[in-house]
């Protein structure tokens, strides 16, 4: 009797474990089942703002050259200073070109007085010629001396000019309003003709030139279709963060791709009535083309496996699967899709890591504008 009730009790305690084991197992597959954020995916009007290394150039921007030989006698300005057109900046010794006119201006005179004398010898020759004292032979040699002191009139003239230049090139104007650079000679330096002398630069408005990549190019001019007529507007970055207070327009591009770069040239222009940009300055140029129907999906969802780019997609039976995709743009926090992925499909959004290929998941939804692109809808992107 004992040993049936031993037996009785242990039969119960082994279907007690086992149910309870069981329990326990079908606990822990559930547990297994992780949460994970996922997102669906839909197309929407998105502003991509993209940023390209700006050169800055001033409008106008001209170097100064000496133009005749000689000593620097005065310098009318300093480095860094505005100057007004027409205003002299520096004198170079006139006193070898005063001598050179005036002894232009001598032998001009002499030419026309030699002139004068040939005019009256040839009427005297003539006036024989119809006495039939001399020859005919006579007033033409006449004439041909006439002819060949007018020509010599005519080079006393042209030294004459001559001279009067290369006087008027030892003074060196401003040929615009502007800002004067380096002036490397002072006061006594002997100059020679082409020598530099300085660099004037127009800064009211300057040109900030920044290159596009043939994709980029083609987006802007999609990106700006009916509107094409319209200036593009840019804002400035300069180098210390801070943005210029003035923005930019897109004015022109050029007119062929760089064969070594692939990439074309854009210029923008910039008011600069504080003259705080400077020529030969850099910024970094934001330029916003808006998207149509862009389907965004968050970096984070990605991997990438022999450079491809994967996300997990997610089907009806919250399965999730790899599947790779073409990004068009790819930038600090988010790709915009070119191929590969569809609207309405469901991707994990967060945390890939751990996930296996046919695993399943309980997915957690969050929306496309809960994740706060940018916080107004505009994406940053770094040109590459």
């Amino acid at each position: 009797m004992k040993n049936f009730q031993w037996s009785f009790l242990l039969i119960i305690s082994i279907f007690t474990y086992g149910c309870a084991s069981k329990s326990e197992g079908i606990s822990e597959s559930r547990d297994s089942i992780l949460t994970i954020p996922v997102t669906e995916l839909r197309p929407q009007k998105t502003e991509l703002l993209r940023e390209y290394v700006g050169d800055i150039h001033a409008i106008r921007n001209v170097e100064i050259y000496a133009r005749v030989k000689g000593y620097l006698e005065e310098v009318y300005v300093d480095e860094g200073k505005e100057v007004k057109k027409g205003q002299t900046l520096f004198r170079i010794n006139n006193e070898e070109y005063e001598a050179q006119l005036a002894k232009a201006k001598a032998n001009l005179q002499s030419a026309i007085a030699e002139a004068k004398g040939a005019e009256l010898e040839l009427k005297r020759v003539r006036l024989l010629v119809e006495k039939n004292v001399i020859t005919k032979t006579e007033v033409e040699l006449a004439e041909a001396k006439l002819a060949a002191v007018n020509a010599k009139i005519e080079e006393a003239r042209s030294e004459k000019s001559n001279a009067a230049i290369q006087l008027a090139h030892t003074e060196i104007k401003a040929p615009f309003d502007g800002i004067i650079d380096r002036i490397p000679f002072k006061m006594g330096s002997l100059i020679n003709e082409g020598t530099l002398l300085t660099t004037l630069s127009d800064t009211k408005t300057v040109f900030a030139y920044f290159n596009v990549s043939e994709n980029e190019y083609l987006e802007y001019v999609r990106a700006r279709g009916k509107a094409a007529e319209k200036e593009a507007i840019v804002e400035l970055e300069l180098s210390d963060g801070t943005f210029f207070k003035h923005k930019g327009a897109i004015e022109t591009m050029e007119g062929a791709f760089d064969e070594g770069t692939g990439s074309i040239a854009f210029r923008a222009r910039f008011s600069n009535p504080e003259k705080l940009l400077k020529h030969g300055s850099t910024g970094t140029i934001r330029l916003t083309n808006t998207v149509d129907n862009a389907i965004l999906i968050p970096q984070k969802a990605t991997f990438e496996i022999q450079d491809k780019s994967f996300v997990y997609v997610v089907n009806k039976n919250n399965q999730i699967k790899t599947r790779s995709f073409v990004p068009k743009s790819r930038f600090s926090t988010y790709y915009v899709v070119k191929s590969g992925l569809e609207s309405g499909e469901t991707i994990v959004c967060e945390g890939i890591q751990g996930l296996k290929d046919g695993a399943t998941i309980s997915p957690k939804t969050i929306s496309m504008d809960s994740l706060k692109i940018n916080n107004a809808n505009k994406i940053e992107l770094s040109a590459r």
